[in-house]
């Protein structure tokens, strides 16, 4: 989902030479892979969207799957990239790496400050585990090291995202895809009423993914000078928020109301919530000069066409 917004706003902006792969043509666990493919297409900048990602399903179900090939896989990009002179890398992380209780909205620095939320602590690990490699790179390698090779890597961390090319599992998807399969699938069924899982009143924010790929070329071709004025070496990545959020019941009766499911929604409390409340401060980014631009209701409705669009 994210890689192909990547590649939709390179090409917006006119850039004719994106090289990609799917996971079916490289593994990106496979460091020999990995670095063949590196010598092979050497390129300019590299932007490390994949990753291992599901909801509080998928993560409490396959907790090793998310550490090993999230580790795996971000490890062996960042440094094939280097070993083929790459100087400029943006890795993508996720809002989860902030702990289970950090104060709202999250800021960058709460970083390593306290407990991780048990359902997601080894796909989080990973992720910040991929800020380090590209902190660890920048101090080895990076403009005025010891080993100056000129690297310069970069990492943003995305709320929630949603939008064309989601994974709609029944099972492993984030919660926007979930509610529009299971509010569609029950328009379709005529069935009386749909559970959510939890209380309904965990706050999440959410932002369209052609936002955060506008937000991950803006921040990639920031002047090194602007970007190291708004961070720090061992403290560099940047949030990327929509910038408000809304409650697990008030998303559902949105989904719901896009969908066009005129049931009943209840909500399980037998099933975990998860974090409490999940809200980027995406100051830095803001003062950087970007702002988003598709609301949620907007960002729902083609959300919602994405779906019908390959259900056909």
């Amino acid at each position: 989902m994210v890689g192909s917004a990547i590649v939709r706003t390179l090409q917006a902006a006119g850039h004719p030479h994106i090289v990609t792969r799917t996971h079916a043509e490289l593994d990106l666990t496979d460091q020999a892979a990995v670095r063949a493919f590196f010598a092979a297409e050497k390129p300019d900048q590299v932007y490390l969207a994949a990753a291992k990602v599901g909801g509080i399903h998928a993560n409490n179900t396959y907790p090793a799957e998310f550490i090993y090939q999230n580790l795996m896989m971000e490890a062996n990009v960042v440094d094939a990239a280097f070993r083929n002179g790459v100087k400029k890398l943006l890795f993508l992380g996720s809002s989860c790496i902030y702990p289970k209780m950090a104060e709202q909205p999250m800021r960058e620095d709460a970083l390593l400050t306290g407990t991780l939320e048990p359902t997601n602590e080894p796909y989080a690990i990973a992720k910040i585990a991929g800020i380090k490699l590209c902190e660890s790179y920048n101090r080895q390698y990076g403009p005025g090291s010891m080993e100056d090779h000129g690297v310069d890597y970069r990492s943003v961390m995305p709320t929630n995202l949603y939008g064309p090319g989601d994974n709609y599992h029944p099972e492993n998807s984030h919660v926007i895809p979930a509610l529009i399969r299971r509010f569609h699938e029950a328009k379709v069924g005529a069935v009386a009423s749909v559970a959510i899982w939890g209380t309904g009143t965990p706050r999440r924010e959410f932002l369209y993914v052609d936002d955060m790929a506008a937000a991950s070329v803006h921040v990639m071709n920031l002047d090194k000078a602007v970007y190291d004025q708004h961070t720090e070496p061992m403290l560099s990545h940047i949030n990327v928020g929509y910038g408000d959020d809304v409650t697990i019941r008030e998303l559902a009766l949105a989904v719901g109301e896009t969908v066009g499911y005129a049931g009943a929604i209840t909500f399980d409390t037998t099933k975990p919530d998860g974090t409490p409340r999940k809200w980027m401060n995406s100051q830095r980014l803001r003062d950087l000069g970007w702002q988003p631009t598709v609301g949620l209701r907007e960002g729902l409705k083609r959300a919602y066409a994405d779906f019908l669009k390959h259900q056909a």
